[in-house]
């Protein structure tokens, strides 16, 4: 579902971000993406996103490449930033539709999709209300909901558990199984790394915009845990 190829992304001033990255989401599969600030995570996602330009390597989504044939590979694409910029003036249903209207989302398709999401994240009775009153948790439920009414083949999404309480977390993690369950495909960033070795079928570990670590989670974990393996990465030791 995405491909990374040798992408590399080096900003003006000559800061390489990230460093010759290869990486492969399967359909059906979770991968996390796991770093310290400043890894190079977002600059990744962002460049599979399409919101962020490179010159290095390819990004393809479903065969569509990101840069050649951006619509194509857009519209089975959702992504969410790690803080969503929502129209505040709009009203939290008027946002929805929006959206729906963007990827062609029949009258029906949007009326159920809305109505179950928003029942589930218990936002419903605050969708007609602007979204400026929202607080920063029902902000993130609601570009949630615009991201999985869509149901997008990949879903890419920056660190989508932060300002989420425990149980809008467990459901979330239960629409990312649902979604890969249908077929389509998770890529996701996290600090939260019992959340990551839990959920997610291959762990990425990039450190100073280099993949340091990647493969399925029982092998990069191995008989430790993520969270040991990722802090001995950090400093230098090599755990197997």
């Amino acid at each position: 579902m995405l491909t990374i190829t040798h992408y590399t992304k080096t900003y003006p001033g000559g800061k390489t971000a990230v460093d010759d990255l290869n990486l492969h989401v399967a359909p059906g599969e979770i991968c996390g993406f796991i770093g310290r600030n400043g890894a190079g995570k977002t600059t990744t996602l962002r460049a599979v996103a399409g919101v962020m330009s490179f010159s290095q390597g390819s990004i393809q989504i479903g065969g569509h490449d990101i840069q050649k044939d951006p619509v194509a590979a857009k519209s089975i694409t959702a992504f969410l930033p790690d803080n969503p910029d929502l129209y505040e003036f709009m009203s939290g249903i008027h946002y929805l539709n929006l959206v729906a209207d963007l990827y062609g989302l029949s009258a029906q398709e949007r009326e159920e999709r809305i109505r179950v999401y928003g029942d589930a994240f218990e936002l419903t009775k605050d969708l007609g209300s602007a979204i400026a009153s929202y607080s920063h948790g029902m902000k993130q439920k609601l570009a949630l909901i615009s991201a999985l009414i869509r149901r997008p083949k990949l879903l890419v999404l920056d660190e989508p558990f932060v300002g989420l309480d425990p149980a809008a977390s467990h459901l979330l993690k239960g629409y990312l199984q649902e979604l890969c369950e249908e077929g389509g495909a998770v890529f996701f960033s996290t600090h939260v790394l019992e959340v990551a070795e839990k959920l997610c079928h291959t762990i990425a570990i990039i450190q100073n915009g280099t993949l340091v670590r990647y493969g399925p989670t029982d092998q990069v974990v191995g008989d430790s845990s993520l969270e040991a393996v990722f802090l001995g990465l950090s400093e230098g030791r090599n755990f197997k």
